[in-house]
């Protein structure tokens, strides 16, 4: 199986490389399903029905996302009713939406599984090694995935490390999302699964995260508060990685698929 993962969509600018760039790399790398973090969809904070079926069009199949999902409280009948976008598993188990999915590719089966780190995050969110877990325990005897996918949104790249040792050999794929700054340590671990710690984002250039850096600048200098800006104008960058899966649902390789 060969999976594409974009890194967090920000705001228009990301949508738009998406749109751009998608489609081709699809062809090109022969890809089988794509999957995304969209917690920065819409104008930098959250998603809207209307911003995630514009990026569905290019290609994407699955939405992953993070603590920014929430920041829309409009979006949450879409986490309710729509299993191909999924927020993190290790928030409250009453909170809406689905923690994990599935989908079929072919005659195969991808599970994503989306969690959310707890370093330097302040969320109300359980311990995600149980959680992932006892959802490995629960899914995976009954759904029999033929790949499985981590997005472990989180900040610190040792939290993200950890966990896909935790989990080598068991998931295909650990790929890290949220601090938006690609790293370079896409490779395989002792016992199959791929690890990325950050995929980075996908969005403006010539910007910090997404944002106008002037602002980031004040607000790292200056007391008091600092209205976001997200650039809207200007060169683009798309930020992905290629996984490719063996019959064993361990990982082949992984690269890097930047524009």
């Amino acid at each position: 199986m060969r999976i594409l993962f974009i890194g967090d969509i920000v705001a228009k600018l990301g949508r738009e490389v998406v749109k751009e760039v998608l489609p081709d790399i699809i062809k090109k790398e022969k890809v089988d399903i794509c999957v995304a973090n969209i917690e920065n969809l819409t104008h930098g904070k959250g998603a809207t029905k209307e911003k995630v079926e514009e990026i569905r069009e290019a290609g994407v199949d699955i939405f992953t996302s993070g603590n920014h999902i929430w920041f829309r409280t409009e979006f949450t009948d879409v986490l309710n009713s729509d299993p191909t976008v999924i927020r993190p598993a290790n928030y409250p188990g009453d909170s809406p939406g689905f923690g994990f999915t599935f989908a079929n590719v072919g005659k195969q089966k991808l599970m994503v599984i989306n969690l959310i780190g707890r370093q330097w995050i302040d969320e109300p969110v359980d311990e995600p090694y149980r959680v992932i877990d006892t959802i490995l325990l629960d899914q995976v005897e009954k759904e029999k995935p033929d790949a499985i996918v981590v997005d472990f949104h989180a900040e610190a790249t040792s939290e993200k490390n950890a966990l896909a040792w935790f989990l080598d050999g068991r998931v295909s794929a650990v790929v890290g999302t949220h601090t938006h700054i690609p790293t370079a340590d896409a490779w395989i671990l002792p016992k199959g699964t791929a690890l990325v710690t950050d995929i980075g984002m996908s969005g403006a250039l010539h910007s910090v995260l997404g944002v106008e850096p002037s602002v980031i600048i004040s607000k790292q200098k200056n007391p008091g508060p600092s209205k976001f800006e997200w650039v809207e104008d200007g060169p683009k960058v798309f930020r992905s990685v290629l996984i490719e899966t063996d019959k064993k649902g361990l990982a082949k390789s992984i690269k890097r698929r930047d524009k």
